[in-house]
């Protein structure tokens, strides 16, 4: 399993998550003009399997009380298992089952998530405001080698199993009020100075979260 977070895939957090939302609709796009009548892969998050996709730019854009135009407004979080987590995880629950498996999974990380940042009354997913998206495919760009070496044309599907899970995570916890950083290293100058600042430790969330598909 691996687990990382990032500013945003589209490059910029800073503004709205319109772009973001976008880039994650392209399989959706793409499975629309191959049949017209094919279900999109819904958004979702700890009470809903449902969310479409101007529900989770507005969930997240409108989450922005007294940030200022410099500050982050949301992050990204990728959940990606390996190959052969995802073939065990086919044979024991079909490719429906796994995909459901790997939402629950998804919303259990951002319980770890929310903990992590030890402060008071951030204690679960419900706690904050996120939109998850599952995805089947991965696609090469200019910075994988096939592409370089043209041995494969950018926006090609990589081969291979390659489910996985975005979730986008607003910067202000669901009160609107708390702010959050993944990507704050300050530890604080004490255990009550640490509350205050959100300490985040990057590295446990990953290993509990490992842990706990494990």
């Amino acid at each position: 399993m691996h687990i990382n977070i990032t500013k945003s895939e589209t490059g910029n957090n800073k503004g709205s998550s319109s772009q973001l939302v976008a880039y994650l609709e392209k399989e959706n796009r793409l499975a629309e003009k191959l049949d017209q009548y094919h279900q999109p892969e819904y958004w979702f998050s700890h009470d809903r399997n449902n969310i479409q996709p101007y529900e989770a730019r507005q969930g997240i854009d409108n989450n922005v009380a007294k940030l200022s135009k410099d500050d982050a407004k949301f992050f990204l979080i990728n959940i990606s298992p390996s190959e052969r987590e995802l073939l065990y995880l086919k044979e024991q629950h079909g490719t429906a089952g796994a995909k459901a498996y790997l939402k629950d999974y998804a919303n259990s990380v951002m319980d770890t998530y929310a903990s992590n940042f030890k402060r008071n009354g951030i204690d679960s997913n419900k706690d904050l405001v996120y939109h998850g998206k599952l995805e089947q495919h991965r696609y090469y760009t200019y910075k994988d080698l096939e592409v370089r070496k043209a041995r494969a044309v950018k926006g090609d599907i990589k081969p291979g199993e390659q489910m996985h899970v975005q979730i986008i995570v607003s910067r202000k916890d669901s009160s609107n009020s708390t702010k959050l950083s993944p990507l704050n290293n300050s530890k604080g100058k004490n255990t009550a100075h640490s509350q205050k600042v959100g300490q985040f430790d990057r590295v446990a969330f990953k290993q509990l979260s490992e842990a706990l598909f494990d």
